[in-house]
């Protein structure tokens, strides 16, 4: 038995995307134990990961703290890795690599820089979508794939019947219109206009509700949706993926809770502007479509109820 070690810190999106990923080189590596290096916002959610054994907390100190990257590197050497998958590829990541594994192939450290294809560099390589760079580093590196591409968050969800039995849901359309405050350009700004379009032709049919995050709960008080809280506290992810999984429909910006719908088969719509493109973050699914659009302040009210009305 060897110990495999997995590296994936996040975002939220960045982890709903990497599922199938993890799912695939667990299942090429059953008799081994895998260990993921992740950070704070995750080390609990992935305990209920049935792929993981073990989880290291990563709380990325600047590389300066000496002191800190010591430790770190004195736990990840101790467990005698005998396989890295790096599935955040990032600059710190590959300074990690540079640390452990200094001289490791594709094979002992799988990462897309080692996996890279001979006739692209990697800011050719970035410019395809997410999951099929995972996909190609993953059979570069060895590795069957049959989950990659089609990755399934479910395993992240929980039992939230007191909050739904506490707000009476029964059928409900989840709007996620909330975005990180230096990320304004993912934003949609017609919210209202869509929650009255709604209303309008269904009336008590659905409910229409949001789950604000810690931060998000006086922009909340702006969208005329009920806001779900846990005795007053943002729900945490597991209860978010249960609350998208139990939803008739989702209409989100381009932000974490659009990647769990895209990934738990849920019903949906995500909308974008000129800041990525739906192919380039792997977000579409049989399930759940994209609109995109130059400017996201043009883009009407009537246009995103007309296609939530024709996939509901």
């Amino acid at each position: 038995m060897s110990n495999i070690l997995i590296i994936k810190h996040g975002s939220l999106g960045d982890i709903a995307q990497a599922s199938g990923a993890i799912q695939d080189i667990s299942e090429n590596h059953k008799n081994d134990q895998i260990y993921l290096l992740t950070t704070k916002p995750y080390f609990d959610l992935f305990n209920n990961n049935p792929f993981i054994h073990k989880i290291i907390l990563d709380k990325r100190l600047p590389r300066y703290n000496l002191i800190y990257l010591y430790f770190l590197m004195k736990e990840l050497k101790k467990h005698n890795f005998s396989k890295v998958f790096d599935l955040q590829n990032s600059s710190r990541t590959n300074f990690y690599k540079k640390i452990l594994f200094p001289k490791a192939d594709k094979i002992a450290w799988s990462s897309s820089i080692t996996t890279l294809p001979s006739d692209k560099n990697k800011d050719e390589f970035d410019k395809i979508s997410v999951l099929e760079r995972f996909d190609y580093q993953l059979k570069k590196s060895g590795l069957n794939t049959s989950s990659t591409l089609k990755p399934d968050f479910s395993w992240a969800s929980t039992d939230i019947s007191e909050i739904k039995n506490f707000y009476e849901l029964d059928k409900y359309i989840l709007l996620f219109p909330f975005c990180s405050p230096h990320l304004t350009i993912k934003k949609w700004p017609h919210y209202n206009k869509l929650i009255k379009l709604i209303l309008d032709k269904y009336g008590d049919e659905y409910k229409v509700v949001t789950a604000p995050g810690p931060a998000e709960t006086d922009h909340a008080k702006d969208i005329n949706a009920i806001p779900l809280l846990d005795n007053g506290r943002a729900l945490n992810i597991s209860q978010l993926t249960s609350l998208i999984k139990g939803s008739s429909f989702v209409v989100a910006n381009d932000t974490g809770p659009a990647h769990i719908t895209a990934h738990t088969g849920t019903k949906g719509l995500t909308l974008f502007g000129k800041h990525t493109t739906a192919y380039k973050v792997s977000i579409e699914r049989e399930n759940f479509k994209a609109i995109e659009v130059t400017d996201l302040n043009n883009l009407g009210a009537e246009k995103v109820f007309e296609r939530l009305v024709s996939l509901l």
